[in-house]
Parts: C-alpha cells; sequence; structure tokens
C-alpha cells in the first residue's frame, strides 16, 4: 500500500521543480524528502525523478504517476472531507433495536422529534422482544429495560431513564373484593405475571424504603407485557406494569392503581452501543436526546 504522504511528497516536488523549494514549502529537510522519495521509488520498483547535483528531471513512467497521484490526493482529500462533515453535523443511517413495548409507548413520538433536528439523520428501528446481538447483527444502538446489571460488559452501556412498575387490576375484579391495604394481602389475590420458572414474587417497595416480598401463583402468564395489561383490563386480576403503559387506561377508567404509595418494580432504560472509539455523532446525538426526553415520559405518579 502507498503512503499516502509520500505520494503528497513527491507531487509537491514535481509542482515546485526540485527538493529544495518542495521542502521550504513542506517545511521538512530537503534530506527527508530525499529519502521518502527513494522509499517510494522502492515500493513502486521504478524510478519516479532523475536528480543529480545539477539536473532535475521526471521520468517517462513518473509523469504518468503524476497524473494518477493528483487523482489519488484528490479523493482522499475528498473522503476526509465527507468524513469531517459528518463529524461536524450528525447524518447518515443509525440502525436500532429496542423492545415493543418501548418503541409502542415511548419512541414513537420520542424518534420523530429527533428526526424534525436533524434533517440529514436516517433512523431504522427494528422492534423485537428477541435478546438482539447488537454488533453481530450490525446496531448501531439498542434500548433495553432491566432491573439488574446488563451482561454485554463489551459494550457501552449509558443509563437513560427510570421505569417505576406499579400494581393494576380492573375495576370490577377490585369491586368484587375487599380493598389491598398492604402488599401482604396480594397474596390472596388472583395475580398475572410475566413468564418465569419457578416460584414467582412480587418485591413491592414503601415510601419509606421498606420492602415486601410477596409470593404469587399467576393464573395467567404471558411474554407480553401488552397481553398483561389487556387481561388486567379483562378484570382477571392484578397485574406489575410500567407506568407509562397504563396512562391511557387509567383516564379511561379501564384500570386502577393499587397501593399507589408501593413500587412493584424500579426498573431502567439503558442505552447499549458497540465500542467507544469512532461512536457516529449521529448516534452520539440520538442518546443525548433520549437522556432528556424519554425520563419525561416514563416518570409516573
Amino acid at each position: 500500500m502507498l503512503d499516502l504522504k509520500d505520494v503528497n511528497f513527491f507531487v509537491q516536488i514535481v509542482d515546485r521543480g526540485g527538493f529544495t523549494s518542495a521542502a521550504e514549502l513542506l517545511g521538512q529537510q530537503k534530506s527527508t524528502l530525499s529519502h521518502r522519495i527513494k522509499a517510494l521509488e522502492a515500493s513502486l520498483g521504478v524510478r519516479l525523478i532523475n536528480r543529480t547535483s545539477r539536473q532535475f528531471a521526471v521520468t517517462e513512467v513518473g509523469a504518468q504517476f503524476y497524473r494518477h497521484a493528483i487523482e489519488l490526493l484528490h479523493s482522499a482529500a475528498t473522503a476526509e472531507e465527507a468524513v469531517r462533515k459528518r463529524i461536524a453535523e450528525p447524518s447518515g443511517v443509525i440502525r436500532m433495536t429496542a423492545p415493543i413495548e418501548v418503541t409502542q409507548y415511548l419512541l414513537r413520538e420520542v424518534l420523530p422529534a429527533f428526526l424534525n433536528q436533524h434533517p440529514k439523520v436516517v433512523i431504522h428501528e427494528h422492534a423485537t422482544e428477541r435478546f438482539v446481538d447488537i454488533v453481530g447483527e450490525g446496531f448501531d444502538l439498542a434500548i433495553r429495560g432491566h432491573t439488574s446489571t446488563l451482561r454485554d460488559c463489551n459494550l457501552v452501556q449509558r443509563t437513560i431513564a427510570s421505569v417505576p412498575w406499579c400494581l393494576f387490576a380492573g375495576p370490577r375484579y377490585l369491586d368484587q373484593r375487599s380493598p389491598v391495604a398492604h402488599p401482604r394481602e396480594l397474596a390472596n389475590h388472583a395475580s398475572l405475571s410475566m413468564t418465569r420458572r419457578g416460584q414467582l414474587r412480587w418485591h413491592i417497595r414503601g415510601p419509606a424504603g421498606e420492602l415486601v416480598s410477596v409470593p404469587i401463583v399467576p393464573r395467567y402468564q404471558s411474554n407480553s407485557l401488552i397481553s398483561l395489561k389487556e387481561a388486567a383490563c379483562a378484570n382477571l386480576g392484578i397485574v406489575a406494569l410500567p407506568g407509562f403503559m397504563c396512562r391511557d387506561e387509567l383516564r379511561a377508567g379501564s384500570l386502577r392503581r393499587l397501593l399507589p404509595d408501593w413500587i412493584a418494580c424500579e426498573a431502567r432504560l439503558s442505552a447499549l452501543m458497540p465500542n467507544r472509539t469512532g461512536l457516529l455523532p449521529a448516534v452520539r446525538s440520538l442518546v443525548d436526546f433520549l437522556a432528556v426526553e424519554l425520563p419525561k415520559v416514563t416518570a409516573f405518579d
């Protein structure tokens, strides 16, 4: 592979008609330029310049190489300019993935707002509940919800929002049973839960930080939060869900919140990126934007 610096040295020497003038222009020693041109000639296996103490002349093959060298340096400058422009202004395609519920309830308004601010950015969003191999599948960014530390230690991680989970049930279910005044009473109710193996528990945290662990035997389990919400609206039992998912149902009266001073789960949303170096400005801008905007829509009182 040619060294672009040597190619540039050669072009400047030819343009200036000799080593002395080129050395003055480039701020290099004349001996340095002579050494670099010899190395370039050795790499190519041809002589580009005939030089003696009295004569400087470009060989025939040197003249041919000069024409191609001009094109090569122009292409390199164009490539560098394109990258620098991209660094200066967010642009290009961002491939991102997120859970279905996050895309439907949180990103559907946030992403259009970001795109309106950055007209040169294109987002390809992939909504899935599958655990995505971010690097292997070529994603620039993943948004993941979690309650414990994520295992992707080789990825850059940034927490961007807190997500309180609360307890909800349909009004007809609650009207047919005595009120729930304390988390311990939940064990006597029908429950709805995410699909899990083994003994299931809700860990309910109170206003003073106290933690109550409640064993449950779900009447209905699903790996879909939307399905669980629909089951609660159908008055099948009590469910723990992210608060942001239930705003419309609370307003419509199809769900009620239980134990409003207690939190069923303290989850987080994190942004995961493949590496720290070479991160596209568009991706960095999007993550910064999400860190500001998502807490506004995940907050739940």
